[in-house]
């Protein structure tokens, strides 16, 4: 693609080249092709864009001519250097982190408006509803994109995932390859970090929806009016042709949708909204529906379905579901049998059975999902079942959800084991300490704490006695444990299976 191009409706402040002047420099953007965009200067080639963004711990104007010694043929940056680099041009911006997001869909012609991109922001809940939205649209019969903390895919094929939401660059690429196989719809979670950070810049979304919004990620945005505001950035760049699906039944359900230009469209379990459903039974095998609807002037009577996902917060991400599965076009009655067949999500309360032992290993890493899953299982189990709390607090994160974390837990157990999670490069027990500063002197010598998690799994297990019940709680689906910066691989699921299935 030439530069002159790739810069379409880009807000520039400046371009410079040496000897240049504005008729020369116009005259090389439409000759000179780019090969790629990058922000990381260890990517750079041959004919490449280089953008130097500021971020919170680098900033790439540092790398600006170790990119050029490289290939980068041009530069997008807030500032320009003094000496200038021949045969390159720089381009000043106002934001170069925003501006990295229009010119990767510049780059990649605009994938996001090639299909349907729907997006999900809140603290709890996200993956799940992308993942079981991917699926119910791959039973539907359409081709599918998925993009979460879990995994990346384009309809089977899976591509591994490192962050919430991968940085501008990688989206649209990854975007680009579902237009190429066929991709009609593409799910997509949508992190505070990406909205503050700019990683959606220029792209489209048809639809949002919201979940709910607790204490979490504090350690970036300082406060829950920063966090909030975050969210709802993601809202507030929709235009009119596109639909908000919010949860009421969170105090900040309407706050995200304000000042929306979408459609909006509202969702609950215990308020008057277009899409309402109240929980009539709730067990280990699942949940039973009633689900009723009023989406403008067509209303779809209320329909009792059952489904295999456990728990009340299950019932907020069944309603999001459907009512994105519905407002994309799926015939409701066909929405609700598909909604019936699907399963939970991996790390999502996924069980594992043996030696009459139930043991569920949950994501719940904040303190809302963690009192959401110890609530249901204390809504379902009998009184002579035992419940056992695993859980630690990851490592260079929030401090503060520590205490209130091990508090929750202790609450609702018989028996709370503080354990590692992550801890990254903190010192594991002074993460212990700050998890115990949330007990009193009774919980405290109640609990058990145990910083190597491997080994806490074991006790909990061994402790075990028919018929009880162990919440394994924080890491879900992750597949390893980082301590000092290194990865080893570890798998919650995995550690209960050697035990209660051998």
């Amino acid at each position: 693609m030439n530069l002159k191009k790739l810069l379409q409706d880009i807000p520039i402040l400046e371009m410079r080249m040496v000897d240049g002047n504005a008729d020369s420099i116009e005259c090389n953007l439409q000759q000179i092709e780019i090969a790629s965009v990058e922000f990381d200067s260890r990517k750079v080639c041959q004919q490449t864009l280089f953008v130097a963004q500021v971020g919170v711990h680098v900033d790439g104007h540092a790398y600006i001519d170790g990119s050029i010694s490289k290939g980068a043929v041009a530069v997008v940056c807030q500032t320009i250097p003094a000496e200038l680099k021949p045969n390159v041009v720089y381009i000043r911006v106002q934001d170069s982190n925003q501006v990295l997001g229009l010119l990767a869909s510049n780059f990649y012609s605009h994938p996001s408006r090639q299909l349907k991109l729907i997006g999900i922001t809140g603290t709890n809940g996200k993956t799940t509803t992308v993942t079981l939205l991917h699926r119910l649209f791959r039973m539907a019969g359409f081709h599918v994109g998925l993009l979460s903390t879990i995994v990346n895919q384009i309809d089977e094929e899976q591509i591994p995932s490192t962050h919430t939401t991968p940085d501008a660059v990688a989206i649209n690429k990854l975007l680009a390859q579902m237009v190429e196989s066929g991709c009609q719809y593409c799910f997509m979670e949508v992190s505070s970090h990406s909205v503050v950070q700019h990683r959606i810049a220029g792209l489209h979304f048809a639809g949002g929806i919201f979940s709910n919004i607790t204490h979490d990620h504090l350690d970036f945005h300082k406060t829950m009016a920063e966090y909030i505001k975050a969210k709802k950035g993601f809202f507030d760049m929709l235009s009119d042709d596109d639909f908000a699906l919010t949860n009421i039944d969170d105090k900040n359900g309407m706050v995200m949708v304000q000042n929306t230009r979408a459609k909006v469209y509202r969702y609950s379990l215990q308020s008057a909204a277009d899409l309402r459903c109240k929980i009539v039974e709730s067990t280990f095998e699942g949940l039973l529906l009633k689900v009723e609807a009023q989406l403008g002037n067509r209303r779809l009577p209320a329909t009792e379905v059952h489904t295999q996902l456990v728990g009340r917060f299950n019932g907020y991400n069944l309603m999001a579901i459907y009512g994105t599965a519905v407002l994309c076009g799926i015939d409701p009655q066909d929405a609700l049998v598909l909604l019936s067949q699907l399963r939970a999500a991996e790390g999502r309360f996924e069980y594992v059975k043996g030696h009459g032992v139930t043991a569920i290993v949950d994501y719940a890493h904040t303190p809302d999902a963690l009192d959401n899953v110890i609530s249901t299982i204390n809504a379902i189990r009998l009184p002579h079942q035992y419940l056992t709390v695993v859980v630690g607090c990851g490592g260079d994160r929030d401090p503060l959800k520590r205490p209130v974390m091990a508090k929750i837990g202790a609450q609702g157990s018989n028996r709370l084991i503080l354990t590692s999670d992550n801890p990254r490069t903190e010192n594991p027990d002074s993460i212990l300490d700050q998890m115990e500063e949330g007990l009193t002197l009774e919980q405290k010598a109640a609990s058990l704490r145990i910083s190597d998690r491997r080994a806490a799994i074991k006790t909990a297990c061994m402790m075990a006695k028919e018929g009880d019940i162990i919440l394994v709680a924080g890491k879900g689906h992750e597949k390893y444990q980082e301590i000092d910066g290194v990865r080893h691989h570890f798998d919650d699921r995995e550690e209960l299976e050697k035990i209660l299935l051998s």
